[in-house]
């Protein structure tokens, strides 16, 4: 089946223009005094009706002769030949049909075919089917072109997925890791803290599994798997550890990666909270502020610590990665150390539950 014709809105628009010619090839009789309006009409328009029936052909003709493997010989041969061959066809139905309307008797039907009608008839029927092959020539590549597109763009998202799949990757073995080096130290010193240690990395990582097949999950389930982690990361570090929450109602059913926050909460912890005799808090704020969705986390840092400069390296660039894999431009992420401060800044899309 013709691909171009497999609707009605396409068919109706093809015979509309076979119509037009039809008309204009009644015009052409009129004007050479070959036959008057209603004769000229009544003969042009079924026969070149027809012959709209016969162009469809004209696809699977230049389907056969893909665009890279042709040559001048082949074109000539194989175009030409079908142009000659469904001229010569289409001649024969003017003729009959011609014929057909002089059993009428009647005034207004027929018209004379003197010596040079077949001629003429066979150049035009010759000529409309080479248009039609180059018409099909233009809309195959074109077609050719959209599903080269489509293909490039499925392409893109296999490789962002694949992309986002590494990064995945990259994260989650490093909590982990941690996690179990530190469940491995408590073991021996406090082994009521192991415990809860390890019934908590058993929640998030449940959780985790939970979440893993979604894009996006709402910054209230990302919320509940860092207070997973901070419960595991306050055992290691007691009080040590403060952690101050300022999340704004309505950014609770924003949407955001899986695992956005936790990694910069680690991040804080090794490379700040750490390296503080003291300690100190994080500070995590979130703000909507349409069409964006504002996410800030703050903690206390040693600038004296050779630990400092590790703490702007892979996790910070993963984290970049990703959100130009997710959202190309529409992201920023920005971070900057001030008076002993360290701060990272994500500015997100607002993307909310419906």
């Amino acid at each position: 089946m013709n691909p171009f014709l497999s609707n009605f809105r396409a068919i109706s628009l093809t015979y509309a223009i076979w119509l037009m010619t039809g008309c204009l090839l009644a015009a052409l009789l009129v004007l050479t005094n070959t036959s008057l309006w209603m004769n000229a009409l009544l003969f042009s328009i079924p026969t070149m009706l027809a012959f709209g029936v016969l162009s469809t052909s004209a696809y699977y003709i230049s389907r056969s002769l893909p665009m890279k493997k042709r040559r001048f010989l082949q074109v000539f041969g194989i175009f030409g030949g079908a142009a000659f061959l469904y001229g010569a066809i289409w001649l024969w139905l003017c003729y009959l049909w011609n014929k057909a309307t002089q059993l009428l008797e009647e005034s207004w039907a027929g018209i004379h075919f003197n010596q040079q009608m077949p001629i003429l008839l066979f150049i035009i029927g010759t000529l409309l089917f080479l248009l039609s092959i180059l018409v099909y020539d233009v809309l195959i590549a074109l077609e050719n072109i959209r599903l080269a597109e489509r293909r490039g763009a499925a392409s893109e998202v296999l490789a962002r997925d694949a992309e986002l799949q590494v990064l995945r990757t990259q994260i989650n073995p490093h909590f982990l890791f941690n996690s179990l080096n530190s469940i491995s130290a408590l073991t021996t010193l406090d082994a009521a803290g192991a415990r809860s240690m390890t019934i908590e990395l058993a929640q998030f990582f449940r959780q985790t599994l939970a979440l893993s097949e979604k894009q996006k999950i709402t910054l209230a389930e990302e919320v509940a798997l860092c207070n997973h982690f901070l419960s595991i990361e306050k055992i290691r570090f007691g009080k040590k550890l403060q952690v101050d929450m300022r999340i704004d109602p309505d950014s609770t059913l924003c949407l955001l990666p899986p695992m956005l926050l936790q990694p910069l909460l680690e991040n804080a912890i090794k490379h700040g909270i750490r390296d503080l005799v003291d300690g100190g808090t994080i500070l995590v704020t979130t703000k909507v502020r349409e069409p964006w969705l504002y996410i800030a986390i703050e903690n206390p840092i040693d600038e004296q610590s050779t630990n400092l400069a590790q703490g702007t390296g892979t996790g910070l660039k993963n984290l970049q990665a990703r959100m130009l894999s997710l959202y190309a431009e529409k992201s920023r992420v920005e971070w900057r150390t001030d008076n002993s401060m360290f701060r990272i800044e994500i500015t997100l899309p607002l993307e909310k539950v419906n």
